[in-house]
């Protein structure tokens, strides 16, 4: 309920921004500061959020002894489909280039300092500059600077050595784990004031560029819907033609909380459904039970593929024209920047935020984003969710433990229950007249139908 009605409230104030920049201009202008306070809270987050979570997630998982071959062809499975989420991203990026028709004024403090430092974009160095400067000579010197691969790099080498040093390293892992779940608590309570920041940039967004700016929007969702459309297209047909599956029965059993995810934009309040769904589908209840949550910290391929998109988006808003050896590099630094995002609404603005911080891409693109994030979380949420349902099934399929006999009987049994549903309504007790019944026989033909 908490989460409805900040959804709610997020759309009141989408709205109220749109109408105080169509009437009140002059005012509209000045309300992007609200926006901009929004994203400097959501900036404070991501140093220690990625650090803990990315650790947590590696040092938690990544211990092949421990994981066997089945953590082994997870990790592969999941870093396969989030690269195809990644280049599907690029492409509906590259092709319908949604960023194009914004009037950008760099009047905030913090959009004039990004432009400044676009002559020395880490982007626009050599492949050799750019690995060099992967490699951070001071970790918290990268952290404050904002330079999230440096982070990243320091995080990746840092669970490495929890992982060789073992049970010693289990209270550091344990601090490390309090850390990642205090800092997810901590995003959950900068997300209450998303609608404030909402209002700001929705206010200053039309104020600026006038009504008309609602149809690029428009393009921005559909290019988006589209291309996780495409994605999900993809990857359950493949997946089907692999694993054997009907395909509707597969979409039959995951739409459920498919919708839950579509309708609160969190995967957390859906994964208790969706795991019981797929373990009655015919996946074993430890596959089940290990994909899923691993998922949610290596397979967010919704969250993977909007970012791509966005990236892409943002440097189209301020003009600049990325090479492909730059759009590859900053690939790259988003298979590892997604990692470990939380199933918490808009926290996919926080790797976003980084991944321009890091190349030095003006953030004022997050700001325009901001006013329609809800709606592009609902879409990637769900497609988030959905794909690692379909990642329970190849798994159990690669170890040759997917139960068709179990499918089967979970097949026949919603015939069973539609059948059952229909006969019910047929033969119940009409609560209005026997003529009247007589009268209306062809709707209950119909119906039995």
């Amino acid at each position: 309920m908490g989460k409805s009605r900040l959804t709610l409230y997020i759309f009141i104030a989408l709205v109220l921004g749109i109408l105080t920049g169509w009437f009140f201009p002059e005012s509209g202008l000045k309300l992007h500061a609200l926006a901009d306070a929004f994203l400097r809270m959501v900036k404070m987050i991501i140093a220690p959020l990625l650090f803990s979570t990315l650790v947590v997630g590696i040092a938690g998982h990544g211990n092949i002894k421990q994981l066997g071959k089945i953590g082994v062809k997870t990790i592969i499975y999941f870093e396969i489909v989030t690269t195809i989420a990644l280049f599907i991203g690029l492409f509906a990026g590259n092709y319908f280039k949604p960023g194009e028709g914004f009037t950008v004024d760099f009047a905030s403090a913090e959009s004039m300092k990004s432009l400044a430092n676009m002559q020395h974009m880490h982007v626009s160095t050599s492949l050799t500059d750019t690995l060099v400067h992967m490699f951070p000579t001071s970790v918290i010197e990268a952290m404050a600077k904002g330079d999230i691969l440096q982070v990243v790099v320091f995080s990746v080498f840092f669970a490495i050595a929890i992982c060789a040093v073992g049970d010693r390293a289990k209270p550091v892992l344990n601090m490390l784990d309090s850390l990642s779940k205090i800092m997810f608590k901590f995003t959950e309570y900068v997300m209450l004031f998303a609608p404030i920041g909402v209002f700001g940039a929705m206010a200053y967004t039309i104020s600026l560029n006038g009504l008309d700016i609602l149809l690029v929007y428009a393009k921005l969702i559909v290019v988006l819907y589209g291309a996780l459309i495409l994605f999900l297209a993809i990857v359950l047909f493949a997946v089907c033609r692999i694993c054997n599956i009907p395909i509707l029965a597969l979409i039959k059993a995951i739409q459920e909380p498919a919708l839950i995810a579509f309708s609160t934009a969190t995967s957390e309040a859906a994964l208790p459904k969706a795991m019981e769904q797929m373990e009655k589908f015919g996946v074993p209840k430890n596959i089940v039970g290990f994909v899923m949550p691993t998922g949610y910290t290596f397979n967010l391929d919704g969250s993977t593929l909007y970012l791509s998109l966005a990236v892409l988006f943002s440097a189209q808003v301020v003009g600049l024209d990325l090479t492909l050896e730059q759009q590859v590099m900053m690939m790259l630094t988003l298979m590892l920047t997604s990692k470990g995002i939380a199933g918490v609404p808009r926290v996919s603005l926080v790797v976003l935020i980084a991944a321009l911080s890091s190349f030095n891409i003006p953030v004022i693109g997050v700001a325009i984003l901001l006013g329609i994030d809800q709606i592009l979380d609902m879409g990637r949420t769900t497609v988030n969710l959905v794909g690692n349902c379909v990642a329970t099934t190849v798994i159990a399929k690669w170890e040759n433990m997917f139960d068709y006999e179990k499918m089967n009987e979970y097949i026949d049994s919603n015939k069973v229950e539609k059948k059952s549903f229909v006969k019910e309504i047929v033969h119940s007790e009409p609560s209005y007249s026997a003529g009247y019944a007589d009268d209306n026989q062809e709707n209950f033909e119909s119906i039995t139908k």
